[in-house]
């Protein structure tokens, strides 16, 4: 089986967005066709997927790869393409589970999974844009007193990337905007073209030899001490299953997706701005977030667009114009950019947990089938982590960064299938009001 590769041209089967018009590079994989005997089975063609699959295949094992789309068709292709350090939010609530240690190790995992991204560009030689820089901007003084302290506790942790505190009256010298009040600079974070990233990993999982199978849905799991994973066009026989499918997991398996909120986020790109302009904006190139609720995420592309999104929504509605609902928000950081044109506008389904960390582990009644989920906006890096703790986990038996998130457990959304999308979206409108009335 081979990749054939074409001229950058838009997929009508990718999200109409500007990384999809800008891919470097466009494979396609057939479906799914009879049987595949495999040692391994993987659901899901984004980064968990890719990564756990290039792990096993280095490591010898025989992989079969289902997606049922294209690769990176949800928010591996879709996201802000913000590659920040970190795997979880608050990582100290779980020290009565995991110990001191533990949880030390968790944050050093969280500095970790960047440099598997970095390592992974450099080895496959994936053209994916990636660019060093990122500041924490501070919407209020609170926030900055809090980078101090996220400085030293990285410097704690032997950090080895530069990082810096930007005083309120330096941040034009970041971003030119008036909006913040001071901001933190980490050198070893950074922002990339996230579908060029998916697609230069599957070309790379290829060249090791595994079977990648598009438009490929799963139909239907046998579970047993061998898995037989349907599709409409056939099957896959594995000693072991991967479901790396996040927030689109759907109804395959009720257990699992119970544990994962399903959430819409939104990005726009503008018209190229032109150099002079680009860097006005974001004089550093570097990606930029700030720090509220409904935060707001941005960056330039390489052609000097303005990347902008944000506005995670739980409520299970896309708006009916992404374009018209996020262009305000963009004004009001950059207000002198209100003749410029929106070129490209598309969302997407970010997986939510209730605890913010990372799901990985397996299914206690099923101990060769493995997960990896709910990465609560930190994708990019965090899906490398698990790629490489599944593949020690199921190649070497053994991974104490595997044992120690599966350690963890994470409670199931209540309301049900239908109902727990409405219920946390009027959750998450209280604590927005909390943090109007700065009670937050």
């Amino acid at each position: 089986m081979n990749a054939r590769v074409h001229p950058p041209v838009h997929s009508a089967n990718h999200a109409p967005s500007y990384y999809a018009a800008s891919a470097n590079r466009q494979l396609q994989y057939p479906p799914l066709g009879g049987e595949v005997k495999v040692d391994v089975c993987v659901v899901g063609g984004g980064f968990s997927g890719l990564n756990t699959a290039i792990e096993l295949a280095e490591r010898g094992l025989s992989v079969a790869l289902l997606e049922a789309h294209q690769i990176g068709w949800g928010a591996s292709g879709r996201n802000g393409g913000q590659l920040i350090r970190g795997v979880g939010h608050g990582v100290e609530q779980f020290e009565p589970i995991i110990g001191q240690d533990g949880v030390r190790e968790l944050k050093l995992m969280g500095l970790e999974a960047v440099e598997l991204v970095r390592r992974r560009v450099a080895k496959y030689n994936i053209d994916c844009d990636l660019t060093w820089g990122y500041c924490d901007l501070a919407n209020k003084p609170a926030h900055f007193a809090g980078f101090q302290e996220d400085m030293a506790e990285l410097q704690s942790l032997g950090y080895q990337h530069e990082l810096r505190l930007v005083q309120p009256d330096r941040m034009h010298e970041v971003v030119g905007s008036s909006r913040y009040c001071g901001g933190m600079i980490d050198m070893g974070s950074g922002h990339l073209h996230p579908l060029n990233l998916a697609l230069g990993e599957a070309a790379a999982a290829q060249a090791l030899g595994v079977q990648l199978f598009e438009h490929s849905a799963v139909t239907r799991i046998d579970y047993g001490p061998q898995v037989k994973v349907h599709t409409a066009g056939g099957h896959v026989l594995a000693s072991t299953l991967v479901l790396g499918c996040n927030a689109y997991l759907n109804n395959l398996n009720p257990s699992l997706g119970g544990k994962v909120l399903p959430a819409g986020s939104y990005v726009i790109a503008t018209e190229p701005l032109g150099e002079e302009r680009a860097r006005a904006l974001i004089p550093q190139n570097m990606a930029l977030c700030d720090q509220r609720v409904a935060l707001d995420y941005y960056r330039l592309s390489a052609d000097n667009r303005l990347l902008f999104g944000g506005a995670c929504h739980y409520s299970g509605r896309d708006p009916a114009d992404i374009a018209a609902y996020m262009r305000p928000k963009m004004l009001e950081v950059f207000p002198e950019l209100a003749d410029v044109r929106i070129d490209y506008q598309w969302g997407g389904m970010i997986g939510i947990g209730a605890n913010r960390l990372p799901q990985i582990g397996k299914l206690k009644d099923q101990p060769n089938v493995f997960y990896a989920q709910a990465y609560s906006g930190h994708g990019v890096n965090a899906t490398h982590l698990a790629g490489k703790l599944l593949g020690e986990a199921i190649a070497l038996r053994e991974s104490r960064g595997f044992e120690l998130f599966a350690q963890v457990p994470h409670m199931t959304f209540p309301g049900g299938r239908y109902f727990r999308s409405p219920l946390l979206a009027l959750g998450m409108g209280w604590y927005r009001l909390k943090e109007a009335v700065g009670l937050v």
